[in-house]
């Protein structure tokens, strides 16, 4: 059951990251459109946070049994993680109402499907200037100006290394990136007990699930939230390829040193690199891989774009989740230095990318948008 609604999750999932990216890309201004994007992604990290609170929540009201001799108390854990996953659905839900409610962008209206009033509406829609509903007028003619891209035209402008080296980029930095982000954040838990902090033959099982969920807690808190707004607060001034790039280099350096030190560091320090590996996840690739693709690419192809080097960055998450898994959580060493490697991969890919601060949609894309238009007879 799990697997089955995971697969719905992901189409849902797999339509939100462009349509999140590129929604509030396609809506900004240039001087802030970085970190308008950064702020959309930046949500992610109160959702983290949020979901240790609810964890930890739902495990003290469980504390009196689970603290007692009761052999019972494996169906008591059953019901807590059932708790947790099902108050996902709350969010889900509000999320929902606004996909329902918020409009098409004007760029997409205006160029794809050639409706230049109604590209004029959404814009006062957005502003508070008119919130009624307009009936279309004319579909016809509008069906006749509209100019539905096609995967042969897609095929055609990807093939020009100048368009498909920028997607070998998006694509190949996210997947790498995804390797070592999921790599260390679905196995949080595991790698923090290879430290000692959640595990030991004398702790009750209350205890284990305590320690862990406050393991998530300070990495989220200290690490993981931080590091996001701090890409919001700086991507617009820096830009997104140095961001991208600064990460990329801490990472490697980090998982290094976690890989070949682990033995000497000490709890403390560990969990001092292990917090500050997850701060510069997210003030640095994390929050790139998914700004840039919402920006380089034309309007034509901008989210379908997206969506590739979003897929891509997921199958580096099952990747890593082989690996992880094939290595074993024993084999720390290794697996740190695997990471370490994929970051460098990574950084590589990201000098394929070009910079977007402080450049307008239209100068990004110059000369893209019908360079390879197929015009029906």
């Amino acid at each position: 059951m799990l697997i089955i609604w995971r697969f719905f999750l992901g189409i849902g999932i797999g339509g939100d990251y462009p349509l999140s990216a590129i929604i509030t890309s396609e809506f900004a201004n240039t001087k802030n459109r970085g970190a308008m994007i950064a702020a959309v992604f930046a949500m992610q990290g109160f959702g983290i946070l949020t979901g240790s609170i609810v964890s930890l929540i739902v495990l003290f009201s469980f504390s009196n049994s689970l603290n007692s001799e009761d052999p019972l108390n494996y169906l008591q854990i059953d019901h807590i993680w059932r708790i947790i996953v099902a108050f996902g659905a709350i969010p889900g839900l509000v999320a929902i109402y606004f996909r329902m409610t918020i409009p098409e962008t004007p760029r997409f209206t205006m160029d794809i499907k050639g409706d230049v009033e109604k590209g004029a509406r959404n814009i006062q829609q957005v502003l508070k200037k008119d919130d009624s509903n307009f009936d279309d007028q004319n579909q016809d003619e509008k069906k006749k100006r509209e100019q539905k891209p096609s995967f042969k035209e897609l095929k055609l402008y990807l093939i020009k290394w100048k368009h498909g080296k920028v997607l070998l980029g998006t694509s190949m930095a996210w997947f790498a990136l995804d390797v070592g982000f999921y790599g260390i954040n679905l196995n949080q838990s595991t790698i923090l007990k290879q430290i000692g902090f959640g595990g030991g033959d004398n702790l009750s099982q209350y205890e284990i699930l305590k320690q862990a969920i406050y393991g998530n807690l300070i990495t989220s808190a200290l690490g993981t939230v931080p590091g996001y707004w701090l890409t919001v607060l700086f991507v617009d001034k820096w830009g997104r390829k140095t961001i991208q790039i600064m990460g990329f280099v801490a990472l490697t350096i980090l998982f290094l040193i976690m890989g070949l030190c682990k033995d000497i560091l000490g709890q403390l320090l560990f969990i001092t690199l292990y917090t500050l590996a997850n701060l510069f996840n997210n003030f640095g690739p994390n929050a790139t891989t998914f700004i840039i693709p919402g920006e380089v690419f034309p309007t034509r192809y901008r989210s379908t774009c997206h969506g590739i080097s979003a897929a891509s960055g997921k199958l580096g998450a099952i990747i890593s989740q082989v690996w992880f898994l094939g290595l074993g959580a024993d084999n720390f060493k290794a697996i740190m230095l695997t990471f370490s490697i994929f970051m460098l991969i990574g950084l590589g890919f990201t000098f394929l990318i070009p910079e977007t601060k402080g450049k307008s949609l239209e100068e990004i894309t110059q000369g893209q948008e019908n360079s390879n238009q197929i015009i029906p007879d």
